[in-house]
C-alpha cells in the first residue's frame, strides 16, 4: 500500500487548517452567550470535525494507491463525516462548559467522546471503500489507533479552552495536526489489504470526490474565514454581555 510522497503534507495543511478555524471558533464561543454561542460552537465543530478530520482523512485516502481500483460508497461516507462533526460538537460543548472551577472531568469526557467518536469516523470511513480485495486489520494497532485518537482529541479540547491569539492559534494548529495525521497514518497501518482476483472490477470514483472536496472545503473555509474578519472576539463578549445585562434588569423589572 503507497501512501504517496505529498499527500502526507497536503493531508496535514488540511488537518492544520481546519484546527486553526476551530480554535478561532472556539475563542469567539468562549466569550458568547446565548444564541451567538451556539453558533460558534457548532462551527468550531464543523471546522475541526468536518474539514480538519475528515477532510483530512479522505484527502489522504485519495492520495493512498492499494493495488487496485477503489471507489467510495458515498452515503456511508457523508455518514462518516456527519459522526465526526457530532461527535467534536458533543465534546466542545463537554470541555467549554461554563462552571465554577477548572474540574479536569469535563475536558477527560469530552476527550474520551471525541477520541472514540474520531475512531468510529475513521473506520466507518474506511468501511466505505469499495474495492477488489479483502481487508482486515491488526487490533494491537487499532486499539493503538484509538489511544492515539482519545490522546488528541483531548489535547484538541484542551487547546480549544485555553488557547487565544494568532501566534497561540497557528501553534495549536500545528500540533493538533500533528496528531490528528498521525492518528489517521496509524490506524492505515493497521490495515491490510490482499487483492482478490475473483471479485468484480471497481469503477474509480476517485475524481469527482475530489472535487467535491476541493469545491466544499475552499468554500467553506472562505466563509469562515470572513466571518471571523467581520467579528472581534472582545467585541462580541462585550454586546453579548451587555445585551444579557440588558435582559436580566427587564427580567427584573
Amino acid at each position: 500500500m503507497d501512501m504517496g510522497s505529498s499527500t502526507p503534507i497536503i493531508a496535514y495543511l488540511v488537518a492544520c487548517l481546519g484546527s486553526a478555524l476551530g480554535l478561532l471558533s472556539s475563542e469567539r464561543a468562549r466569550n458568547a452567550v446565548g444564541a451567538s454561542r451556539k453558533w460558534w460552537l457548532a462551527v468550531a465543530a464543523v471546522s475541526i470535525g468536518g474539514l480538519g478530520i475528515w477532510g483530512m482523512h479522505f484527502t489522504a485516502m485519495l492520495g493512498t494507491w492499494m493495488g487496485a481500483n477503489v471507489a467510495y460508497d458515498i452515503p456511508v461516507t457523508l455518514l462518516s463525516m456527519i459522526v465526526a462533526i457530532v461527535v467534536v460538537g458533543i465534546g466542545l460543548l463537554l470541555a467549554l462548559r461554563r462552571s465554577n472551577d477548572d474540574r479536569f472531568w469535563p475536558l477527560a469526557a469530552g476527550g474520551v467522546v471525541t477520541g472514540l467518536g474520531v475512531a468510529a469516523m475513521h473506520y466507518t470511513g474506511m468501511s466505505a471503500i469499495e474495492i477488489n480485495a479483502e481487508i482486515s486489520y491488526d487490533t494491537a494497532v487499532v486499539v493503538l489507533s484509538i489511544a492515539i485518537a482519545v490522546v488528541a482529541a483531548t489535547a484538541a479540547l484542551w487547546f480549544t479552552r485555553e488557547v487565544s491569539g494568532p501566534l497561540a492559534v497557528l501553534g495549536a494548529s500545528l500540533v493538533m495536526g500533528l496528531a490528528v495525521t498521525g492518528m489517521h497514518y496509524t490506524g492505515m497501518h493497521a490495515m491490510n489489504v490482499v487483492i482478490s482476483q475473483r471479485a468484480s472490477v471497481v469503477t474509480d470514483n476517485s475524481e469527482d470526490l475530489i472535487m467535491s472536496l476541493i469545491v466544499g472545503g475552499a468554500g467553506f473555509s472562505v466563509i469562515i474565514v470572513f466571518l471571523l474578519a467581520l467579528t472581534s472576539s472582545d467585541e462580541e463578549g462585550r454586546e453579548d454581555a451587555e445585551l444579557l445585562d440588558r435582559v436580566m434588569r427587564r427580567t427584573q423589572n
